[in-house]
């Protein structure tokens, strides 16, 4: 199976706010950014689009005009309590022990990164690896990055190192018993 992994166009909304699952518009710079999109994956030839049910990557989606499923699981991060707050309005008694171990501690009322690449993995494990379709995810940073770190056995801790833009699309070719990157990999 081939699967493209793209994530959504770039959100409406300002910078240095908190958010995951908030359920986020897109920008004017959203046409451009599905053409640039288009150009990287042979669309005629998709059999199917799984994609996170928030509109920044429904709106995308629909833009293949092909079938589409939305999974929760493909979900960003729940920030929980800290959702559309902005960083630096989050209490230092709150973020410092999520900031130093973001991996394994809990948001308030939200997620851990692991809990994120459990539901992420188990999403994959359910994909029929063995057939020969192309597919395309559309999706969020962290789910992506939480499975392309799987994939390549890089910690968790150090996904952020895996650069992903707004619209970046990640080629990856799967068989029941193995994964390969095909293209779009950035790592800093």
């Amino acid at each position: 199976m081939e699967i493209y992994l793209v994530r959504h166009t770039t959100p409406n909304i300002e910078k240095g706010i908190c958010y995951g699952q908030s359920d986020l518009g897109i920008t004017d710079s959203f046409q451009g950014e599905v053409e640039k999109i288009h150009q990287q994956i042979p669309i005629k030839e998709i059999s199917k689009v799984y994609s996170s049910p928030l509109q920044r990557c429904k709106l995308l989606a629909k833009t293949f005009n092909k079938e589409i499923t939305f999974d929760n699981r493909l979900k960003e991060l729940n920030f929980g309590d800290w959702e559309l707050q902005p960083w630096d309005c989050i209490h230092s008694t709150e973020l410092n022990p999520w900031m130093d171990d973001f991996v394994n501690v809990q948001v308030p009322n939200g997620e851990s990164y692991m809990m994120l690449q459990q539901r992420t993995l188990n999403f994959f494990a359910s994909l029929d690896h063995g057939s020969n379709e192309r597919n395309i995810i559309v999706s969020h940073a962290g789910a992506i990055r939480s499975l392309i770190s799987h994939i390549q056995n890089i910690a968790l801790e150090d996904s952020f190192n895996i650069k992903l833009d707004y619209g970046h699309v990640l080629c990856i070719n799967t068989t029941e018993q193995q994964f390969e990157i095909i293209s779009g990999l950035k790592l800093s």
